[in-house]
């Protein structure tokens, strides 16, 4: 956590309290410590001893010196009082913007993969496949397409992520957000790779010297390397969204079974995308088994965000100006 940028007046119950970018009140002559965090909800008062025992602090930050003293509870609830927890407008705009993605780039993805490929592709036979490939060169661009759209898509959706989580952890959010990243990149450059497969199955003069049998061999090639490519971007959006589910989690900016389906569904998918490159036989039998709890994390998630939005968290880093507009 951040510690804040400079020292805050707050006046409560008849005292005029300085609250210290390193936690600490200062009433007159005497700097009171607060022996626990002034990132704690309001809700959850100290207990006593939590502001008399000087062990706990000497344990975590050090000794007290002559001019500092623990914080009584009425300051401490004066800090409580001022510490007045919202969710910043950006935040909520992104959440908004989260929302809509989640749902715009879960449908353009199943429209390539579930529709399309699905439609055209024959895995176990390669000349149907070309067949197919031939009669519905439209279909197959439009899937391409759509596969493009839904990377950029994503990268809209990492930002905002980042937009959002950012003040709970601001290094694990950039770590999130390169992770997704750089599986958004192979993917572009995979469903780019994709258009090989109509140039191969096309009637160009330089193909003359190959057999029909032997084109469609190698279109089916072509497409079994981008099921590969593939994997390995889920690969990144599975430890990516792992990361940002935590966050989710640790935010409390919506209800934490959120978070927590959100880690379990995006390590799932790592963990079976994982296995379809190292032991290829699990993973067609997990197929599509592991990619079921993200839909609905996604697709849930992605409702929540617009209808219900962002609460206010206590974990986040506080905007100093609100705060100063409020008191």
């Amino acid at each position: 956590m951040a510690e804040r940028s400079g020292p805050i007046q707050v006046t409560s119950l008849g005292m005029i309290l300085t609250l210290s970018p390193n936690g600490r009140l200062k009433t007159g002559a005497f700097e009171c410590v607060l022996l626990r965090s002034y990132f704690s909800p309001p809700m959850a008062r100290p207990h006593e001893t939590e502001l008399t025992e000087h062990r706990s602090f000497q344990r975590t930050r050090g000794r007290l010196n002559d001019t500092q003293r623990p914080c009584e509870r009425g300051e401490v609830e004066a800090a409580e009082a001022w510490m007045t927890y919202t969710v910043d407008e950006t935040q909520q705009k992104a959440a908004r913007v989260v929302g809509v993605l989640y749902l715009f780039a879960m449908a353009t993805a199943m429209f390539a993969e579930g529709y399309v490929r699905s439609t055209l592709i024959d895995y176990n036979d390669a000349a149907v496949t070309a067949r197919n490939i031939i009669a519905h060169k439209q279909l197959f661009r439009w899937g391409i397409a759509a596969e493009l759209i839904t990377y950029a898509a994503d990268i809209a959706l990492i930002t905002a992520l980042y937009v959002i989580l950012a003040p709970i952890n601001r290094h694990l959010a950039l770590f999130a957000a390169f992770l997704r990243v750089v599986g958004e990149t192979v993917g572009v450059m995979n469903a780019a790779n994709s258009v090989d497969v109509l140039r191969v199955l096309s009637d160009a003069d330089y193909l003359r010297a190959f057999e029909a049998d032997q084109l469609a061999a190698l279109a089916r090639l072509y497409l079994g390397a981008h099921n590969s490519a593939t994997s390995a971007v889920f690969v990144f959006l599975g430890l990516g969204s792992t990361v940002f589910g935590y966050l989710w989690f640790k935010s409390a900016y919506v209800p934490r079974a959120w978070g927590v389906l959100g880690v379990f569904a995006s390590a799932l998918l790592a963990a079976g995308a994982l296995a379809f490159i190292v032991f290829p036989s699990l993973g067609t039998m997990l197929y599509p088994g592991y990619m079921v709890p993200m839909f609905f994390f996604e697709v849930g998630m992605g409702l929540w965000l617009l209808v219900r939005g962002l609460r206010p968290s206590p974990f986040a880093e506080p905007d100093q100006e609100n705060f100063s507009r409020q008191l």
